[in-house]
């Protein structure tokens, strides 16, 4: 099962905000998922991200793969460099 740490859009029309998830490639961007790692709000001025950076650590060492959005998220966290 490929795993990915990807953005789940959720929040009103025109006013999105995202949680950040681990889920199985397969499945789509707002369905089924194995853990909620954190969340980020692109609209609050400056944008809010938090992430716990113990979980999102433990998937990248058993081998999850952050999609390119997630990967700036968690450089901009400090949680990869």
């Amino acid at each position: 099962m490929a795993v990915k740490i990807r953005l789940r859009r959720m929040g009103a029309k025109k006013a999105p905000f995202y949680r950040v998830v681990v889920a199985d490639s397969r499945s789509p961007r707002d369905g089924k998922f194995i853990e909620e790692i954190g969340y980020y709000n692109p609209i609050t001025e400056p944008s809010e991200i938090k992430i716990d950076a113990e979980k999102a650590k433990k998937w990248l060492a058993t081998g999850a793969q952050p999609s390119d959005t997630v990967k700036s998220l968690l450089k901009k966290a400090g949680i990869i460099e």
